[in-house]
């Protein structure tokens, strides 16, 4: 009797274990039916946007290992997701509805916004929990952006940021991405505090902010960009200026280009900066679209035409090249490019607005993550972009669709 019972509760074990790992493939084989039938754009931004805004209430776990068999014991240890989601993710969302806000003025939108950012601030205006990474810029930087907002209620919490940031200034006068990792310095960081530290800086007159902004993007140019293919690597050693991980990371290229092309933006036309980093960008803006896939991606490693296609990277570099095309020099091709990006990524949203296959969350420098899916940081980036390009006028644009 008790060895039945035994083998009741084998079988009941492999049962429940055999459906946790099953669970998420039938789910994505499930949802992925009829994945890309978007063929113009309106109907597209309204089903990302929708999603974006569920995703602003209760945004998805996020998946800490790329393993995907007895997961049950992942999740038994607590290593198998994580509902905190990053600052940078969250920054993502809200940097998109923003965009949004300008195309189609919505008071239900401003409300929800508004929920969010008392989830997250006090009545004085500080962080409710003060942050400890600087990725938290980014999402201080979509505060600013909410024009429907007097972000001077928030300065308290916006000068807890700068604070931050200093605290993470390392011996070469750059930013570190983490203290524990003192010696290296990412692309990721580039994204994070860039566009933040040119907005707080003007916004408030604070020169040295300015300055930073600008130290860390030129310092990066000069020691993390390759020399011929002026293609990011994942980060560089400050000692040795020795470069680390992989040149062509997608999102790294990605990682880059925001911090940039958003830095840039947020500079007045006559500021001494803004011609340095247009030259970089010009520079940049020719080697993104030589990498660029006839579908109109970018591959997760853009260097290799066999890697399977990343909608994180393509979500940003479209964005990327979309403000580009500002510049009369390149305006053409980075116009054509950021229309190809978003063709793409219409052909990859599932019926229910989600955008899939972005890389998983990279686990250290040169490990990145095997599994795509969905990526909130994605969605707002696609948000992002197709509103920009509705805001700015598809008469001003190519009209092309992919079939």
């Amino acid at each position: 009797m008790l060895v039945e019972i035994l083998s009741v509760l084998i079988l009941v074990i492999l049962f429940i274990v055999i459906t946790v790992d099953l669970q998420p493939k039938i789910r994505d084989w499930l949802t992925r039916i009829h994945i890309g039938r978007f063929n113009e754009h309106l109907e597209w931004n309204k089903a990302i946007t929708n999603k974006g805004v569920s995703w602003l209430v209760k945004t998805p776990k996020i998946k800490v290992t790329d393993n995907t068999r007895l997961v049950v014991i992942d999740m038994i240890y607590g290593n198998y997701s994580k509902s905190a989601i990053q600052y940078w993710q969250e920054a993502s969302l809200l940097m998109g509805l923003s965009e949004y806000l300008q195309v189609k003025n919505e008071l239900y939108l401003k409300e929800l916004i508004l929920k969010y950012l008392d989830s997250k601030m006090d009545t004085s205006g500080q962080w409710k929990k003060n942050p400890e990474h600087v990725d938290a810029a980014m999402l201080a930087y979509a505060i600013m952006k909410l024009d429907f907002v007097d972000t001077n209620k928030y300065k308290k919490a916006l000068d807890y940021i700068w604070e931050l940031i200093q605290n993470h200034i390392g011996q070469d006068g750059t930013v570190m991405y983490r203290k524990s990792m003192e010696n290296y310095r990412y692309v990721d960081t580039v994204g994070f505090i860039c566009p933040f530290l040119i907005t707080y800086g003007i916004k408030y007159e604070r020169k040295e902010c300015i300055d930073l902004a600008l130290k860390q993007i030129m310092e990066y140019e000069q020691y993390g960009l390759h020399e011929r293919h002026y293609i990011p690597c994942h980060a560089y050693q400050i000692d040795t200026n020795t470069p680390l991980g992989l040149y062509g990371w997608g999102r790294g290229l990605g990682w880059f280009a925001i911090g940039l092309i958003d830095a840039w933006n947020e500079l007045p036309i006559n500021h001494k900066y803004k011609l340095e980093l247009e030259q970089i960008i010009k520079k940049f803006a020719n080697a993104v679209l030589s990498f660029q896939q006839q579908n109109g991606c970018w591959n997760w490693t853009v260097t290799r035409n066999e890697c399977i296609s990343d909608s994180s990277a393509t979500a940003t570099l479209g964005w990327f090249l979309l403000n580009a095309a500002q510049i009369d020099e390149i305006s053409d091709q980075c116009k054509a490019g950021s229309e190809k990006a978003m063709n793409f990524l219409m052909t990859v949203t599932k019926k229910n607005g989600e955008v899939d296959f972005s890389q998983g969350d990279t686990k250290d420098i040169g490990v990145y993550s095997t599994l795509f899916n969905i990526l909130p940081f994605t969605q707002g980036f696609c948000i992002r972009t197709i509103n920009h390009y509705q805001l700015l006028g598809r008469d001003t644009l190519s009209k092309k669709h992919v079939g």
